[in-house]
């Protein structure tokens, strides 16, 4: 699995105690670092010693806003042949991964659901919430004062309930780059993400590919759930998305398939670490 994160050691931390807290463990976590500071680098080395997880961070040096570029090279970097991916500030149920791994199939992808908590809600989730799954509980949530309306449905513990609820949901199952996993096979065709997006929307752009190339989303939003802690955006542009929005209109109708600039186009970058070495990932 992938996770991307930059400079938020206090929510990795929960993250990755939600994947310690998992009802499998047979799984590897990349870690793709978007140059975050020291304080990141030491949080991994202290839960891989705390947690037993077998983690590999996958780090450039900061130079503005390369997600793209970094989980590229985390795709590269992981040694298993099917990833999830999500993002260093959503929490995982207990059997997101087992879910995940439940709903795969050949020349698919399975698009995960997730549930935004305010920022007070965020601010009292310990690490014991999340070890003991509090944190994606409905009970635990009302008590701590939030009210999810018919979102509560996405929190559903009935499997059964669950399928229905993604059966009949009128929401494209888009791949959001939060909670999303397919083959690597599959992102290396479309050669991964595309490194001319800033924020919002590249993770629909490979979406996008992926369906023009034949692998097409299952709707798993009710089944594979994630919880998503708040956080403020300042690096939100209105200009950039805009531009996104023209690449992705673009990817539709001209039915792309590969990206322009993506993991094939990766250049040589000597401040590429992994867990601290200085190797260069390509290849």
């Amino acid at each position: 699995m992938v996770v991307s994160t930059y400079d938020r050691p206090d929510a990795l931390e929960l993250v990755l105690l939600g994947y310690a807290a998992q009802t499998t463990r047979d799984f590897e976590v990349v870690v793709a670092d978007d140059g975050s500071g020291p304080g990141t680098a030491a949080l991994i080395d202290r839960m891989r010693s705390e947690t037993g997880l077998r983690l590999l961070h996958v780090w450039h040096a900061d130079s503005g806003f390369r997600k793209s570029v970094i989980l590229n090279r985390a795709i590269l970097a992981a040694s298993a042949d099917y990833l999830l991916f999500t993002d260093g500030d959503c929490v995982p149920r207990r059997d997101l991964v087992e879910t995940h791994r439940r709903l795969a199939r050949p020349g698919r992808y399975v698009a995960g659901g997730y549930l935004k908590l305010p920022s007070s809600v965020t601010a009292r989730v310990t690490a014991n919430d999340v070890r003991e799954g509090r944190v994606s509980d409905l009970g635990w949530l009302r008590a701590n004062g939030w009210r999810p309306g018919r979102r509560a449905l996405r929190l559903a513990r009935s499997r059964a309930l669950a399928q229905i609820l993604d059966w009949i949901t009128p929401t494209a199952a888009d791949f959001h780059g939060n909670n999303a996993s397919t083959w690597r096979s599959a992102l290396v065709k479309v050669n991964g993400f595309e490194a001319d997006m800033g924020y919002g929307g590249l993770d629909r752009a490979l979406g996008y590919r992926l369906a023009n190339a034949g692998i097409h989303g299952i709707q798993a939003r009710h089944r594979a759930v994630a919880m998503h802690l708040h956080h403020e955006r300042p690096y939100k542009r209105p200009e950039v998305i805009r531009q996104n929005e023209v690449i992705i209109r673009r990817i539709r109708k001209q039915r792309e398939t590969r990206a322009r600039n993506g993991i094939a186009e990766l250049a040589s970058d000597p401040s590429v670490r992994i867990n601290g070495t200085p190797i260069e990932p390509l290849g």
